[in-house]
C-alpha cells in the first residue's frame, strides 16, 4: 500500500479510512515514501504484493510510469484509491475507478482485473487516459500541470524540487528556509500577474495552430490549414458507465487496439474523426497534455496504441 505524500497532507481522514478498509481486509505492508527516489525504491521491493496506490492521478501515474519504465507493467495488476480533489482524480474515475473510498478500498479487495490500452510515445511516455493538442495552457515545466496565469504553480511533494526554495517558490534562505520577503514578493508577483492576464490573453489568442496529423499514415490534417485542436483516446477501456469521454468530451466508446483520434477546426468546421493504431503530429513547436501533465515543446511525436499493456483492479459489474 503506497500512500502519497500529497494524499496524506490534503485528506488525512479518506487516507486514514482506506487504510482501515483495506487493512481488515487483506494483509497490507504499508510504505510513506518522501521523495521520489524513495517512492521507486519502495515500489521496487513490492515482491510478489500488488501494488494498492492511495492517493490522486499522478499518484497513479507515477506507479504505472515506474512499472512501464522496468518492463513490468504488463505481469503487475494495478489498484486504486482515489484520493483528492475532484480534479485531481478526474483520470481515475474516467478509467472507472470509484471516488468514494470505501467503494474504492472495497473494489481493490473484492473486484476484479480489466486490461487496459494504453498510449506510448517515442520518448518513452505513456498516456493512460487521453492526448490533447494543445495543452490548454502554458506549461509550468515539462512533466507538470499547466496552470492559471495568477495562481501559484502546482507544488508536487514528490518532486524534489517543488519543496520550499526550489522551484515551486523563489529561491533564497538558508537550510529551506524562506527568506522573510518573500511573502510579500508572492503577493506582489500575483497581483501583478493577474492584472496581465487578460491583456497577455488578449495578445496571444490565435484561431489555430498548424499542424501535420497523420493517423496510420492518412494525412488528417496538414501544415496548410490551421487546426484548434487535436485528441487522442486509447479504446478498448469503457469507464464506469460503460463509455469513456475523451479529452475534449468526445465519447470514444470501447474500440480495443485502436485509437480516436478527432481534428477539430477553428470555426464551425466539422471535425475529422479516424481510428488508427499511431498517431504522429509534427509541426512548429507544441505542447501537449498528456492525462494530468504537459509535456514538450516538440516539433514532432508519434503515439501508438499498446492493447492491453496494463491491469486495474476495477469493481465487478453486476
Amino acid at each position: 500500500m503506497v500512500i502519497d505524500p500529497l494524499a496524506r497532507s490534503t485528506d488525512g481522514e479518506s487516507v486514514r479510512i482506506a487504510k482501515d478498509v483495506l487493512c481488515a481486509g487483506a494483509g497490507a505492508k504499508i510504505c510513506l515514501p518522501e521523495g521520489p527516489e524513495e517512492f521507486a525504491r519502495m515500489l521496487a521491493r513490492r515482491g510478489h504484493r500488488r501494488p494498492v496506490v492511495i492517493g490522486d492521478d499522478r499518484a497513479l501515474l507515477r506507479v504505472v510510469g515506474l512499472l512501464h519504465k522496468e518492463r513490468e507493467l504488463a505481469g503487475v495488476t494495478v489498484s486504486m484509491v482515489p484520493v483528492g480533489a475532484p480534479a485531481a482524480v478526474a483520470l481515475s474515475r474516467t478509467l472507472g475507478v470509484p471516488t468514494d473510498t470505501v467503494a474504492a478500498a472495497r473494489a481493490v479487495l473484492d473486484g476484479g482485473e480489466r486490461p487496459m490500452d494504453l498510449l506510448t510515445d517515442d520518448s518513452d511516455g505513456i498516456v493512460l487516459g487521453g492526448l490533447r493538442i494543445p495543452s490548454g495552457s502554458e506549461p509550468t515545466r515539462h512533466g507538470h500541470g499547466a496552470y492559471v496565469p495568477g495562481a501559484a504553480p502546482p507544488v508536487d511533494p514528490m518532486d524534489p524540487l517543488d519543496s520550499a526554495g526550489g522551484r515551486g517558490g523563489l529561491v533564497g534562505g538558508v537550510g529551506g528556509h524562506r527568506p522573510w520577503w518573500e511573502p510579500a514578493a508572492r503577493t506582489a508577483r500575483t497581483a501583478l500577474a493577474m492584472l496581465a492576464a487578460p491583456a497577455a490573453g488578449r495578445r496571444t489568442r490565435v484561431p489555430g495552430q498548424r499542424l501535420r496529423i497523420e493517423a496510420d499514415g492518412v494525412l488528417l490534417a496538414d501544415l496548410d490549414r490551421p487546426v484548434r485542436g487535436v485528441s487522442v483516446v486509447p479504446g478498448g477501456q469503457a469507464g464506469a458507465d460503460g463509455a469513456r469521454p475523451g479529452p475534449d468530451g468526445v465519447g470514444a466508446g470501447g474500440g480495443g487496439e485502436l485509437a480516436e483520434v478527432v481534428v477539430h477546426w477553428p470555426g464551425e468546421g466539422r471535425p475529422v474523426r479516424a481510428r488508427a493504431r499511431a498517431v504522429t503530429v509534427s509541426g512548429a513547436d507544441f505542447h501537449y497534455r498528456a492525462d494530468a501533465v504537459v509535456g514538450g515543446p516538440v516539433r514532432r511525436r508519434t503515439w501508438t496504441v499498446q492493447p492491453g499493456a496494463w491491469r486495474l483492479q476495477l469493481p465487478r459489474s453486476g
